[in-house]
């Protein structure tokens, strides 16, 4: 019994976490959204290395983490999957902004919480302005005045 337990959680946490789409590396455009350990990237660049007489092509990719900024650089196969993170793009009205923090409400669901605000919008964004914020995979990030 215990066995059927764990097989069960075991089989519903990895459908929670399972990606949407699947591309190969060679795929991976600039601009295209991508998995690199766990964290959400858009591919800043992505070099392709030309088949060898037996070999399969080479991708040097470049990507920034959408949450956090950072810079990931890693090779792979041309014919590795890579995971594509589900992104979706809400509009939301601030509500109050404290420091850092601003409390938003969506303007679909009218669903309110709190976002950090980031350092390039801190001084243009004011009370009852429409933004766009993005939820990536569970983590949500304002990311452009409307």
């Amino acid at each position: 019994m215990t066995l059927d337990i764990l097989k069960l959680y075991k089989c519903n946490f990895d459908l929670s976490f399972m990606a949407f789409k699947l591309i190969n590396a060679a795929e991976a455009r600039t601009g295209a959204a991508i998995m690199v350990d766990g964290v959400a990237c858009i591919v800043r660049s992505n070099d392709i290395s030309k088949t060898g007489k037996h070999g399969h092509a080479k991708c040097r990719i470049e990507a920034i983490g959408i949450i956090d900024g950072k810079k990931k650089v890693f090779a792979m196969g041309g014919h590795d999957r890579l995971d594509v993170p589900m992104i979706n793009k809400n509009k939301a009205q601030l509500m109050s902004i404290s420091g850092l923090n601003a409390t938003v409400m969506d303007l679909e669901s009218f669903e309110t919480f709190e976002l950090s605000v980031p350092e390039d919008l801190k001084d243009e964004l004011k009370e009852e302005d429409q933004v766009e914020y993005w939820d990536v995979e569970g983590s949500k990030i304002i990311k452009r005045k409307l």
